[in-house]
């Protein structure tokens, strides 16, 4: 893998990178109406998920480690997994979106799709050519039945 920081904790690193964009530009601050409510529920939904996500690899007894995925024991393809490839990492957009909202700076929200480019190519690309090559035909079928991100 060319990703050498778990994707939850470059979660995080992007979470803090937004922190200081809102404090350092506070001039593309802005406020709205049931603010702080509307980035909890969205924080809520991407946390909801996440362990959704989780639970579906524990049921069929596959490694959810971003390091080795040459150890998945089995697709995941049902539940979240019909409608996106990657719902954990769905999750974590959804977690720093909330945070965007709830910072309330325009500025902020350019780590977002910073972390979506980022993942997507040192970890998501990386783990779908090894998936390939391990589950051939049947990761090819999902990956055309099923995008990426949504």
């Amino acid at each position: 893998m060319k990703l050498l920081i778990p994707p939850p904790v470059q979660a995080i690193i992007c979470a803090g990178l937004m922190w200081l964009i809102a404090k350092q530009f506070p001039q593309f601050g802005f406020s709205v109406a049931l603010q702080e409510p509307v980035a909890i529920l969205i924080c809520i939904f991407g946390i909801a998920i996440d362990l959704i996500s989780v639970g579906l690899f524990a049921q069929k007894k596959t490694t959810v480690s971003p390091f080795s995925p040459n150890k998945t024991a089995n697709l995941v393809t049902s539940g979240l997994y019909q409608f996106t490839r990657n719902p954990m990492y769905l999750g974590m957009v959804f977690i720093l979106t909330g945070l965007g909202v709830w910072l309330g700076n325009f500025a902020a929200f350019l780590m977002v799709p910073c972390f979506i480019g980022y993942i997507t190519k040192l970890q998501i690309i990386p783990e779908e050519e090894i998936l390939l090559e391990k589950f051939g035909e049947d990761f090819g079928e999902y990956m055309l039945r099923v995008r990426r991100w949504i």
